[in-house]
Parts: structure tokens; C-alpha cells; sequence
């Protein structure tokens, strides 16, 4: 055999399943879509489905449910992917359950050849197939005859050129139907799972042959408009040497909007780095992330902001009102339960690509945990560290803020130990001099890049961020003593 079979990927219709099945299912395969009960099975069989079906490409639906088809798309009809003019023209639904009553598996297999040699449709669904491997169990057919049952099924499928879908309720992927599992071409488990009064969905391709798939979990949401999933950040070596080398390049700066500022910085924040200011609260740290938005939409570079600790009606409030109403910046809604880091990076990339922006806000990476799912949280580093890497791959910019409490003896730069993630950090303080607290920060870090060492002064007018002199020189004038020029840096 020399040439080689070139296998067609079907595109799913389902937001996000695609990119996990590494383009998309294999015509003809032989699936099983198995998981834990209400974790969303037949909904997305019924989302591939609809999205495959023409008046050429007709499928067969077949039920094996004690409850009658006609409550089963009573629900499924409430989503906008479920087309009434398909049904009975290019989809036809057909119960199995009477000939599941003796459990004569060959009653089965004749009733579905029949079906399929009289239809001749290009997709075949069995849900629930677990109710096949019950009426076994109850008839007490040993595993062989099972079996035998799914490898005449799997390869009557195959000889009539159909991409075949068997749906089953299962605990865990390795547990009573391993004939099931053995004889799939590929498979898509899917789970729910309660912490605390989080719930949260995941789908895993334990298995999909002939193809590269995303491996482990990957959150997925069922909405109003059917199910989408958030594959997982999965950060690529070469790209982790592309990001090493543009920082030891000399990148182009950016300004952050705040005079003197970028002279601190070396010249700006070069483009591609992650900044993390942090600093206690009322410190100023999304007033500087706001000068830094408004900067980029003076320079013709839009922005996106998902903020965590305040609503979007409390964003309109401030500076940043007219830029977000005119569209030059993007507010991503972090108002929702249960998030994933995932879905938040799903988000930003997407209204990143819309805008084209430049400049990423994430305000503030405290509330950004108080957020999640607690499954989530608990690797909190490690996704953060994806989400920033991927983000950065894409040229944009990002100013992250991090809730910090002033001890004013302990120098801290992250609450959670996660200060190695970026490339600049700006520490904001407070300082007690002669009876006032007084605000103060200083760069402690720009990677590849020389930077100010002083800690400097700064003032919040009704005009932004006013940066003062450095705390020695400050000193020195408050004592009378003569001080080097203030606006050495």
C-alpha cells in the first residue's frame, strides 16, 4: 500500500471542540461520547449534529431512553442550533427501546441495519448506548456476546460510510464497557463536578486515532446557545525560545502615560512584557493602569480591560468612560460565577483579535482568584503562567495589579508568589513622614533592560499621576539640607 489515505475532519459546530480534536472528527470514525449523568452528552451530540446535517449529509438519531423522544427534544429545541426543518427531512429519530426488551442483541443490529440501509445517512447516533450493556447485564449476556455486539456494530458502521456516535452514562472512563472503549476510534469524556457551591464542566479526547489531540482537561459552559469549550492554554518550547529572544532583542518601548515614569523604567515598557503593579489599597494601582489604557488610545493603540474588582458601570465612572463608549477600549465581563482562567484567556483573545489591541489591563489579579472556581484556584500559578505566556506570544502588552498588604517593614511584590511571571514590577507604598502618609513606588525589576533604582514620591490629582521627588530628596529638603536635582533619575 503506497498511497496514503487522506482522512476529511468534520468541523463539530461546537465553539472550542475543534481545536481539542485536532481539527475536527474523522469521517467515518467510530466515537463514544461517555460521561457522568447531566454532564452535557446528549446536548452536544445533538450541537454535532445540527451542525453537520444537510439535505446530503442526512443522520439517524436512535433512542434507547425510558423516556419517550418527544421530551427529549422538548428540551433540545430550546437551543438556537436545533433546526426544526431538519427533523424528518434530513434528521429521523428512532426508538430502540422495544427491541431492547429481550435483549436480543441481533434483534438490535437488524433493526438498525434495516434503518441505516433505508436512510443512508452519513451520521448514526445510539444514546444511551449504557442502557445496551443494562439490558446484558439484566439478560445475563456475558461480556463476549457485548462484544461481539459493538464490533459488528462498529464495523457495520464503518462499511456504510457513516461517522458513527454511541452515548452512555459512565463513573469513569476505564470501568465495566471496555469492549466500548477498545473498539472507539475515538472518544470525548465529559464530567461535572461540585466543589464547595462551584459546579464546574470539564471534556477530555482520551482517545482519537490518527490525529494529535490537546491532551488532559478542558473546561467547557453550557449556555443559552449550546455548549462551548475553553481548550486549555498549552504553552510550545519554540515558543518559549521566540519570547526569550525578543526579550534579549532591545524590543520597541511603549510610554505609560505618567511623566517621568518611563524614564524609571529605562525609556518605557517594552512591547510584549507583562508588568505587575501591586501595592496596597488606595495605592493608586488602577489609576496607573488607567493612564496606562488612555496612553495607548492617544497613540492609536487599543486596549482591553477585564476588571475583577470593579463593575462595569464603576469603570464608565472614571477616565476611562468616553475611550470604553467610543469603542477604543474593550471591557471584558468578569462578572459571571465559577470562572476559569481558561475562559477569561478564551475571552481576552477573542476581543483582542476583534480590536486589534495592544494593551492588555487585568485589574486586579487578587480578585481575578477570588473569582474562580475553587478547582481553579488551587493551580492558580500554573494557569496564570499559561494565560500570560499565550498572551504575550501575541504582541500584546500587559499591565497586571495585585492587591498587596503594607507591612511597611516586609518588601513583598506578590501575595501568591507569582512575581516570577513578569517581566517588570512596580511596587507602590506608603510611607510616613512627619505625621502624613505619603504614597511612593519604585521599578524593582525590567528584564534585559537597565532601570531607576530610587524611590520616588508620587501624588493622585484630579490630572492623574504626579510623579515627585525621590524619598532621600525629600528628606534632605524637609531638614534644610542641599540634595542633588530632583529630576535626576
Amino acid at each position: 500500500m503506497s498511497n496514503k489515505v487522506n482522512i476529511r475532519r468534520l468541523k463539530t459546530g461546537v465553539p472550542g471542540l475543534d481545536n481539542l480534536l485536532g481539527g475536527g472528527l474523522p469521517e467515518f470514525s467510530f466515537n463514544l461520547i461517555a460521561g457522568t449523568p447531566g454532564s452535557g452528552k446528549t446536548t452536544l451530540a445533538h450541537q454535532i449534529m445540527f451542525s453537520l446535517t444537510t439535505p446530503t449529509n442526512r443522520a439517524l438519531f436512535f433512542t434507547v431512553l425510558g423516556e419517550p423522544t418527544l421530551k427529549m427534544l422538548r428540551y433540545q429545541q430550546q437551543f438556537p442550533f436545533f433546526d426544526f426543518n431538519k427533523v424528518n427531512d434530513s434528521i429521523r429519530f428512532v426508538n430502540l427501546s422495544a427491541e431492547l426488551l429481550d435483549g436480543d442483541f441481533d434483534r438490535v443490529l437488524s433493526r438498525i441495519s434495516e434503518e441505516v440501509q433505508a436512510y443512508s445517512p452519513s451520521l448514526v447516533f445510539v444514546d444511551s448506548f449504557r442502557s445496551v450493556v443494562q439490558a446484558a447485564r439484566q439478560n445475563e449476556l456475558g461480556a463476549s456476546d457485548l462484544q461481539r455486539f459493538v464490533q459488528q456494530l462498529g464495523l457495520q458502521m464503518t462499511s456504510w460510510q457513516a461517522t458513527t456516535f454511541l452515548i452512555g452514562e459512565y463513573l469513569e472512563p476505564e470501568t465495566e464497557s471496555s469492549p466500548v472503549f477498545t473498539v472507539a476510534d475515538g472518544i470525548l469524556w465529559m464530567s461535572q463536578n461540585l466543589q464547595r457551591n462551584s459546579m464546574v464542566r470539564k471534556i477530555q479526547v482520551v482517545k482519537m486515532r490518527g490525529q494529535a489531540q490537546a491532551p488532559g482537561l478542558h473546561t467547557f459552559r453550557i449556555c443559552d446557545d449550546g455548549i462551548q469549550v475553553f481548550p486549555r492554554a498549552l504553552i510550545k518550547h519554540s515558543d518559549e525560545v521566540k519570547s526569550s529572544l525578543k526579550i534579549n532583542s532591545g524590543a520597541q518601548r511603549i510610554p505609560m502615560g505618567v511623566p517621568r515614569l518611563d524614564d524609571m523604567l529605562g525609556g518605557g515598557l517594552p512591547v510584549g512584557y507583562s508588568l505587575l503593579v501591586v501595592g496596597p489599597t488606595g495605592s493608586g494601582k488602577t489609576i496607573l493602569a488607567t493612564e496606562f489604557l488612555a496612553e495607548g488610545v492617544r497613540r492609536g493603540e487599543p486596549g482591553v480591560i477585564a476588571a475583577f474588582e470593579k463593575s462595569p458601570s464603576q469603570l464608565l465612572d472614571n477616565k476611562l468612560s468616553p475611550l470604553v463608549k467610543a469603542g477604543h477600549i474593550g471591557v471584558i465581563d468578569t462578572r459571571s460565577l465559577d470562572l476559569s482562567i481558561d475562559e477569561t484567556l478564551h475571552d481576552l483573545i477573542e476581543m483582542i483579535t476583534r480590536m486589534q489591541a495592544k494593551r492588555v489591563v487585568i485589574d486586579s489579579l487578587s480578585g481575578f482568584e477570588l473569582a474562580l472556581a475553587p478547582e481553579f484556584s488551587e493551580d492558580f500559578r500554573g494557569s496564570l503562567y499559561r494565560m500570560i505566556a499565550q498572551l504575550t506570544d501575541m504582541g500584546v502588552t500587559i499591565l497586571m495589579t495585585s492587591e498587596l498588604e503594607d507591612r511597611y517593614t516586609d518588601l513583598r511584590f506578590s501575595p501568591f508568589g507569582s512575581a516570577f511571571l513578569a517581566d517588570a514590577i512596580i511596587v507602590q507604598r506608603y510611607v510616613e513622614i512627619e505625621g502624613q502618609f505619603k504614597r511612593a513606588f519604585s521599578v524593582v525589576k525590567v528584564r534585559g533592560s537597565e532601570h531607576s533604582k530610587d524611590i520616588r514620591l508620587f501624588d493622585i490629582t484630579n490630572d492623574g499621576i504626579i510623579v515627585g521627588e525621590t524619598l532621600s530628596d525629600y528628606a534632605g529638603i524637609m531638614s534644610g539640607r542641599p540634595t542633588p536635582s530632583a529630576s535626576h533619575v
